[in-house]
């Protein structure tokens, strides 16, 4: 890497690193510091081994999953390849947001040969569907929840999103007519000229991702095992609701909480987690503290304990996991190479 890409690596860090303290300050202004202190104290994490063990399932079932989409493109990676590349791309999440999810295809493109353009139009199927899969369950909760947490979801979510998208939206006409012609003029030119273009290394470049990209997406169309596919879709987000449940039963305060209302906590977390901040610090606090307030009525201090034993238990765990994947990926074949050389 030079150091003009190093530069600007070490900038999106910083700030991301910045929006991420200044959330978590914003979740934990004003709170009780003691009586938070008591809390994970007196908590009972026995459950967080169960929550782990689930979220480990799920891990699992998301690399066979993965595995399926890379079949059509003629490939046959090695499972555990593919659990360990994926767990490698989440650790690196941690450091950087969505960089994770190229570095786990550089990851398993280089350890089994497979083009890394193709694998990247994989994981954007995969984040498609993990969207609406989400977007299934709001939609559930919506149609289903009491008033006071369809308030909280309008207040608290859509309306924010509501102004954000408007903000942008409401730029002059001009301005987007503008863009579009730009935007459709330079696909034109660049597809009528693209033999000529191809002699210059960039455009090149380019052009052989975005046709990397677009084999991969074709991949949802020609599954082999379309069924196995929805069943570990299925199962995928079964076992993060478990995952997000029984967490619950750490605390005395959040102990009665169902596993249908825990499946608002599962939504809002993942929305929070979506905010471009090294894994979701700061914003899944804050997101997760204020919905535990309202449908449960417990205090912000309680709210953020229960934050805080769910999401720090999993970073934990991805680093762990994510360390030992790459030793298994690479320490330990660059270990084995020495012997063989001695």
């Amino acid at each position: 890497m030079n150091f003009r890409k190093f530069v600007i690596q070490a900038l999106k860090f910083l700030g991301f690193l910045a929006l991420g303290i200044l959330l978590l300050w914003l979740a934990f202004r004003n709170v009780n510091f003691k009586s938070l202190a008591k809390n994970l104290k007196e908590a009972n994490y026995y459950w967080l081994i169960l929550s782990i063990i689930f979220s480990l399932l799920a891990f699992i079932l998301r690399a066979r999953r993965w595995q399926l989409l890379i079949h059509p493109l003629g490939f046959n990676p090695s499972f555990w390849h593919t659990f360990h590349a994926m767990m490698i791309g989440y650790m690196a999440n941690i450091a950087l947001p969505r960089i994770g999810e190229v570095t786990r295809c550089v990851v398993l493109g280089k350890k089994e040969k497979i083009a890394v353009d193709k694998l990247i139009g994989t994981v954007i199927i995969e984040r498609t569907i993990d969207f609406l899969s989400v977007l299934l369950f709001l939609i559930i909760i919506i149609s289903t929840s009491e008033a006071l947490i369809n308030k909280f979801l309008k207040e608290s979510i859509f309306m924010p999103l509501r102004e954000k998208v408007l903000s942008v939206v409401n730029l002059p006409w001009i301005f987007w007519a503008l863009l579009a012609f730009l935007a459709v003029a330079a696909l034109y030119l660049m597809i009528r000229y693209r033999k000529s273009l191809r002699k210059f290394r960039f455009f090149a470049k380019i052009f052989d991702i975005a046709k990397g990209v677009i084999t991969g997406l074709k991949t949802i169309t020609s599954l082999n095992r379309k069924w196995e596919f929805i069943f570990l879709t299925f199962g995928i987000w079964i076992s993060y609701a478990f995952m997000t449940w029984v967490v619950v039963f750490c605390l005395k305060s959040t102990s009665d909480i169902s596993f249908w209302n825990s499946l608002i906590i599962l939504v809002v977390g993942g929305l929070a987690m979506s905010v471009p901040v090294q894994a979701g610090f700061g914003a899944f606090h804050w997101a997760v503290s204020q919905v535990l307030i309202v449908i449960q009525g417990i205090s912000r201090e309680d709210g953020l304990t229960y934050a805080l034993l769910s999401h720090e238990s999993q970073i934990i765990f991805e680093i762990l996991v994510g360390l030992v994947s790459i030793y298994i990926m690479y320490g330990r074949n660059r270990k084995n190479k020495t012997a063989d050389t001695v």
